[in-house]
Formats: structure tokens, sequence, C-alpha cells
């Protein structure tokens, strides 16, 4: 698919992963709907970068846990561009808690991180679904996690969510064939705000790994955009670590 003058929904777009997919999106030619929950500002300065650049992109708040702010978001966009063509779920929390301190794996706890990182992606996935579905076409990338692969993360809950993410990747797959392809790119380590205050455990991680190298953004959004083009793919779970986890 080419990407040029698609309409795309970035969620969690104002930083990191979220805010170089944008950026990488605009320059394919996509107009760019840069979602934010609390981080306004970032997401305003990604969409200053773009249009500065003669692209076009706007800020949309929504808390993707809340289907009616999604829903909401969605015809924003659309009323905006459109159309929606093109879903980048990244939007994502967690919590560091030991993995060996079950009883702060509480409640609470979890229902946050899946009300976000699972229900949330689905959402978002149903509220764009109808604008792909009348174009007869769209593309869905959901993030995952080398969490969910390998069990290790942040937290349980984080990694039993990211997890949930590959699972729901292939059952929208197949609930949205053959008119809307879904797939997940599944980053490993990757160099954003997440390891603030850990910056050395990264760089003590980096030589361990096969390639050497933590991921950049950059790298992550690059692939995403490669899995939004690519036509004769879906329902697959793809990992970018640098070798991480082999």
């Amino acid at each position: 698919m080419d990407l040029t003058n698609k309409v795309a929904l970035v969620t969690g777009g104002g930083t990191g992963i979220g805010r170089a997919t944008c950026l990488a999106l605009a320059k394919r030619g996509a107009a760019v709907a840069v979602n934010y929950s609390r981080s306004k500002a970032e997401a305003e300065e990604t969409v200053h970068i773009i249009n500065g650049e003669g692209g076009r992109a706007i800020a949309v708040r929504a808390d993707v846990s809340r289907d009616k702010e999604v829903r909401e978001m969605a015809e924003i966009v659309a009323d905006q561009f459109g159309t929606i063509d093109l879903l980048v779920n990244n939007a994502s929390i967690t919590r560091h808690i030991p993995f060996d301190d079950l009883e702060s794996a509480r409640g609470e706890v979890w229902d946050e991180l899946y009300d976000v990182n699972v229900k949330g992606m689905f959402y978002c996935a149903r509220a764009v679904s109808s604008f792909m579905k009348k174009n007869k076409q769209g593309a869905i990338v959901n993030l995952g996690s080398i969490a969910g692969q390998t069990g290790l993360g942040s937290s349980l809950p984080y990694a039993v969510s990211k997890a949930a993410v590959h699972g729901l990747t292939k059952s929208l797959a197949r609930a949205l064939a053959p008119d809307i392809r879904v797939n997940c790119v599944v980053p490993g380590a990757v160099a954003t705000r997440w390891w603030a205050g850990r910056e050395e455990q990264m760089k003590n991680l980096a030589p361990h790994l096969l390639l050497q190298r933590i991921s950049t953004p950059e790298d992550i959004a690059q692939f995403i955009c490669a899995a939004l083009e690519q036509e004769a793919m879906t329902g697959q779970i793809i990992t970018v670590d640098s070798g991480q986890t082999l």
C-alpha cells in the first residue's frame, strides 16, 4: 500500500516510538492524527514539526481506555481528513514491579494495564474499522513487546498484557479480513523515556545483544511503516530487537 495521501491515526503519538512513527508516516505523504492522553505539549510539538515540513497533522486527545472517547476521536479525525486508512496502536503504560513481589500486582494494576494496553487497542481498532471497510482497505499495526514473548519485563501484569496484544492481533486479523490487515511489531529494548532513571542499565545491556545496539524509536517506526505498506501480510507477530531474544 502506498502511504501517500493516506490518513493515519497514531495513539500515544507525542513521544518515543509514537512520535517517530508520526514523523515517518508524514515523510511518506500520509496525513497524521497524533493522539495523546496526557502529553499534550509533546503531541502539539509533533504536529508543529510535521506541519512545518509541509505535511498535514492534527493533535487529538483521547484516553484509549475509554470507548466513548475513542469513538469521538475517530469521528474528529475522519471529519478533518475525510477518512481513516491506517491505525498504529502504540499507546501503552506499565508499572515497575519486581516479578517476585506478587502482592504488589494488585487488581487495580491489572485493570489499569489491561484497560490501556489491551482493551484500548481493541477499542481503537473497532472505532476505525468502519471507515476502513468503506474504503475496502486498511491496515493496523499493534505495538507488542518481547515481554509478551519471554514473560520478562517491567512487571508481570505488563508482560501478560503484551502477550494478550499478540493474541488480539491474530484474532483481529481474522475478524477484519479481507479488507483490513492487522499485524504486530514487537520491539525489544528501545531508547525511549521508559528507561528514565535506568539509562545505565540500558547501556550495560547493549553489548550483550547480538547487534550490540539498543534500537532507536526511528528503527521501530521504519518497520511499522513497512508493515503498513505490505499488502500480503496479516496476523503476524514480528520481532525487532537487535537479536535480544535469540
